[in-house]
């Protein structure tokens, strides 16, 4: 048996809640798609992480390679596309590169994504 469903008077009625929230500038958004990017390959988000829970949040080329099981070449590679993005600094020490987080990037990656 079919039932017939009542109308609703929607001339008085919002659909939707108005966006409260600052939305982001384009520049903003640019910043933030390319770091997200960055970090859609698994390899570098175990790398960033890596980095992150080292001591010092820092770590040697060479501490990262046999983590992820990958080439140096490789693993160097990977890195660049994080230094790109804004999320990891090099510094040259000798013949190795050392990587740090960049201060505050995480924080404003998790905060793109909080609810205001």
């Amino acid at each position: 048996m079919k039932a017939d469903l009542p109308l609703l008077d929607d001339s008085s009625s919002v659909c939707c809640a108005p966006v409260l929230a600052p939305s982001l500038t384009e520049e903003e958004a640019v910043r933030l798609a390319a770091m997200f990017k960055a970090l859609g390959d698994p390899t570098r988000v175990r790398l960033l992480s890596l980095i992150a829970a080292a001591e010092g949040s820092e770590a040697c080329i060479c501490d990262l390679t046999e983590p992820v099981g990958l080439s140096q070449p490789t693993v160097s590679h990977h890195m660049k596309k994080l230094g790109d993005a804004g999320l990891v600094e090099r510094e040259q020490r000798g013949r190795w590169a050392f990587y740090r987080v960049v201060p505050g990037a995480l924080d404003h990656l998790a905060e793109a994504l909080t609810p205001r």
